[in-house]
């Protein structure tokens, strides 16, 4: 049941007015309840994976919590719950490979073994990456002792299949998230329009522009249409690829929490204006956040603190110096991290490469920080600058979309041979000549490109005064009732008129994941 469904919009109507109408003290069973069903919606296969996950995660946690209340000598209380924890990181990120790489593995032991395994057909779960992430995050926090287990089985249940999020996140923590699911709620209708109008705005942002860029992706990105293109068109439908994902992704948020509070649940900020991003670094402070404060806090960290790299760093400082040591060892975790995010977006090469390119870059630039601030000073560069800071998002937002190739494309070899054409067959006159109404799209090329274009524009001054600190949503509620209506009326219409309206609605790019 895609989030932007006339199903969904009628389904997320019931829950809500249900939610209002029980009793407050079985919300959170109703909440469950439509959570379930939600899931079980896209298949009942899949149902008894997110039992087996949440299952262990429940049991686990209760196990710590005994062994930390128990009276066992420390040393041995602490190897059985690092035993317990270990255990159910297996079985719960065992799960995860299997049934997503299980056949990867088997594809290049074929090939660079010349052997013949036969592939195996498996049911991918959606949404498993996240909630296989959410429940693992809970554990681990259980086993820091940063809070005790949930004791009821049905309320950490429903922590874990909260509809929606479920299917992209985002990855919630349950320290934040569990208390507002439990908890009892009013109807509020100022938070009402709130959330309508966040759920308005993704809307538009998935129908209008998200999926209409995706029409002229699409035909360039199909098997090897690329090569009936000129380098010029490629590189087009590059950007046209970096405003689907945007639209797709970001507009997916605003639906998730606009659904969310709805029932008065605030869902932690994933997606925060990325392309104003001055580094790949902070692009990643600004996508996917709760995937990168994720890896911060349950990789990074505890990598950059093991006993390992502590030795590599005393041997980098030796060898390298005080500065390049010390960064060294950092360097080597970003690339690390960001490989475990390249493979958690899917088992292909072109994954690897798109997660260890955004992690050398990130690498490198903290390697050569300080050679950066030497330029800086001797080209007399002012870093507070706006024309400064113009040109940090303009070099981010091309190194971004040099990313976008390995994730677009088919495969790794896909990949190399578009960034190949793009360089080689690029010309300046495609723009002026016709050449990017696509042939596959040439009747409506045009009107696919204005309704995108304008889009954008909508799309860019909201972020602008967002990106300033206005909060848009808050300006436009205290305007005048009139004006509010016909702004909701317009974008109610541009949905059907400009974008794709249906009772199954369009699926999202991270569903995948």
């Amino acid at each position: 049941m895609s989030l932007v469904s006339l199903k969904f919009a009628l389904f997320l109507l019931v829950a809500v007015i249900g939610y209002y109408r029980i009793p407050k003290k079985w919300q959170w069973i109703w909440l469950l309840a439509f959570s379930y069903v939600y899931y079980a919606s896209a298949g009942l296969k899949i149902v008894p994976f997110l039992l087996f996950s949440t299952g262990v995660s429940y049991l686990a946690g209760r196990m710590l919590d005994q062994i930390k209340n128990s009276q066992t000598e420390k040393t041995l209380k602490q190897k059985r719950k690092r035993f317990v924890l270990l255990l159910t990181l297996l079985l719960d990120f065992g799960m995860l490979v299997v049934i997503k790489y299980t056949n990867f593995a088997l594809i290049n032991m074929n090939r660079l073994l010349d052997l013949h395994l036969s592939l195996q057909t498996f049911l991918l779960p959606l949404g498993i990456s996240f909630y296989t992430f959410q429940s693992a995050g809970y554990i681990i926090d259980v086993y820091w002792e940063k809070y005790e287990a949930e004791r009821n089985p049905f309320r950490f249940a429903l922590f874990v299949s909260f509809f929606p999020q479920i299917l992209q996140g985002p990855i919630g923590r349950f320290d934040r998230l569990a208390r507002q699911l439990y908890e009892e709620h009013e109807f509020n209708w100022p938070r009402m329009e709130r959330s309508l109008q966040l759920i308005l705005w993704g809307f538009f942002k998935k129908m209008v522009i998200a999926d209409n860029a995706a029409r002229v992706v699409g035909e360039v990105f199909w098997g090897n249409n690329y090569q009936k293109y000129t380098g010029t068109t490629i590189l087009v439908a590059v950007l046209g690829y970096s405003i689907q994902l945007y639209g797709d992704f970001s507009g997916g948020m605003d639906v998730v929490k606009g659904a969310a509070n709805l029932f008065g649940i605030e869902l932690d900020e994933n997606f925060k204006r990325p392309f104003f991003a001055v580094s790949i670094a902070d692009f990643w402070h600004r996508w996917h956040i709760t995937l990168g404060t994720w890896m911060k806090d349950y990789v990074f960290y505890p990598l950059s603190l093991s006993k390992t790299m502590n030795r590599f760093g005393k041997s980098a400082r030796k060898l390298l110096g005080k500065n390049m040591g010390r960064a060294l060892p950092i360097c080597v975790v970003n690339i690390i991290v960001f490989f475990i995010v390249g493979a958690w977006h899917g088992a292909n090469w072109k994954y690897i490469a798109y997660g260890l390119y955004n992690g050398l870059i990130i690498g490198f630039s903290g390697l050569m920080m300080p050679t950066a601030r030497k330029w800086k000073i001797a080209c007399h560069i002012n870093d507070k600058s706006t024309a400064w800071r113009i040109f940090q998002i303009f070099r981010t937002f091309i190194l971004v979309n040099i990313s976008w190739y390995f994730d677009r494309a088919d495969n790794l070899t896909h990949a190399f041979a578009l960034m190949q054409k793009t360089v080689t067959d690029f010309h300046f006159s495609d723009f002026l000549d016709g050449t990017l109404m696509l042939k596959g799209v040439s009747q409506i090329g045009l009107h696919l490109y204005n309704i995108v274009l304008l889009g954008c524009v909508v799309l860019f001054i909201v972020s602008y005064y967002q990106e300033k600190g206005v909060r848009i949503g808050e300006v436009l509620r205290a305007k005048p009732v009139a004006l509010r209506f016909v702004v909701y009326l317009l974008l109610l219409y541009a949905l059907p008129a400009f974008g794709t309206l249906s009772s199954s609605g369009g699926g999202f790019i991270y569903a995948q994941f």
